[in-house]
C-alpha cells in the first residue's frame, strides 16, 4: 500500500505504480481519527511544499512517517511513504506480533478480545484482580449460605444464593467488554460458579 497526496487530500493506493487505484482513507476500516489525521497532514504538506522553511518541512516529514507507521499497524500491511518535502521514499513494515505465551490463546478464546490492537494486554495484573474478586465472591456467598442454613434451613440459603446470582449477573454481562472492569467481571463470574458448588453442599 502507498500513501500519497492528491491536491490537499491524502489517498491510499495499492500496487501498480502511478496507475494503481486510489482510495480515500475514510472508505477504509482504519478509524475516523486516523483518516482525518491523514487529510489534515496532506493539507499542511501541500502548503509547506508550496514554499516554507526547513523547520516546517521537517515537521511535515516526521508527521508523515508517524502516520505511515500507524497506518501499517492498523492495516497490518507494508506502507510505502514518499516524503512530500524531501522526496525520500520510506517503506514501513507492520509491527511484528509477539508470540502468545502458554495459555494466552486459550484465555483470549474464552475471555474475548482483550482490548485495542495496539494496546498490550495486562494478563498478570488482570488475572490477579480476577482471582482476588473471585475469592471475595466465594467467601461472601458461602458465608451467607452457611449463616442462613444454620439459623433457618438449607432451602432459604438456596433462594438467597439465587437472588444474589440473579442480581449481579446483568451487571457482569454489561461490563464484560469494558477495559479494566472486565477483569472484575471475569473474577466475579468465576467466583459465583465456584461458590455455587459450596452452596449446594451446605444447603443439601
Amino acid at each position: 500500500m502507498e500513501l500519497r497526496i492528491r491536491g490537499e487530500r491524502a489517498v491510499l493506493a495499492g500496487p501498480g505504480g502511478e496507475h494503481a487505484r486510489e482510495v480515500d482513507p475514510h472508505k477504509l476500516a482504519i478509524g475516523a481519527d486516523l483518516a482525518q489525521a491523514l487529510h489534515e497532514w496532506a493539507r499542511v504538506a501541500a502548503a509547506v511544499t508550496a514554499g516554507s522553511g526547513a523547520e516546517a518541512g521537517s515537521v511535515v516529514s516526521q508527521r508523515g512517517r508517524q502516520l505511515a507507521t500507524r497506518l501499517a499497524s492498523v492495516m497490518g500491511t507494508t506502507v510505502r511513504f514518499v516524503d512530500p518535502v524531501t522526496g525520500a521514499e520510506t517503506v514501513v513494515e507492520p509491527p511484528a506480533r509477539a508470540e502468545d505465551r502458554p495459555g494466552q490463546r486459550f484465555l483470549r478464546s474464552v475471555l474475548g478480545p482483550p482490548g485495542p490492537p495496539d494496546e498490550p494486554t495486562p494478563w498478570l495484573t488482570g488475572l490477579t484482580v480476577s482471582a482476588f474478586i473471585a475469592a471475595v465472591v466465594v467467601v461472601a456467598m458461602l458465608a451467607l449460605a452457611t449463616t442462613l442454613a444454620r439459623q433457618t434451613n438449607g432451602w432459604l440459603a438456596l433462594v438467597a444464593s439465587v437472588i444474589v446470582t440473579a442480581g449481579i449477573t446483568p451487571s457482569l454481562w454489561l461490563i464484560r467488554r469494558t477495559p479494566i472492569l472486565r477483569w472484575a467481571a471475569y473474577g466475579a463470574a468465576g467466583g459465583v460458579v465456584i461458590a455455587w458448588i459450596g452452596v449446594l453442599v451446605i444447603a443439601l
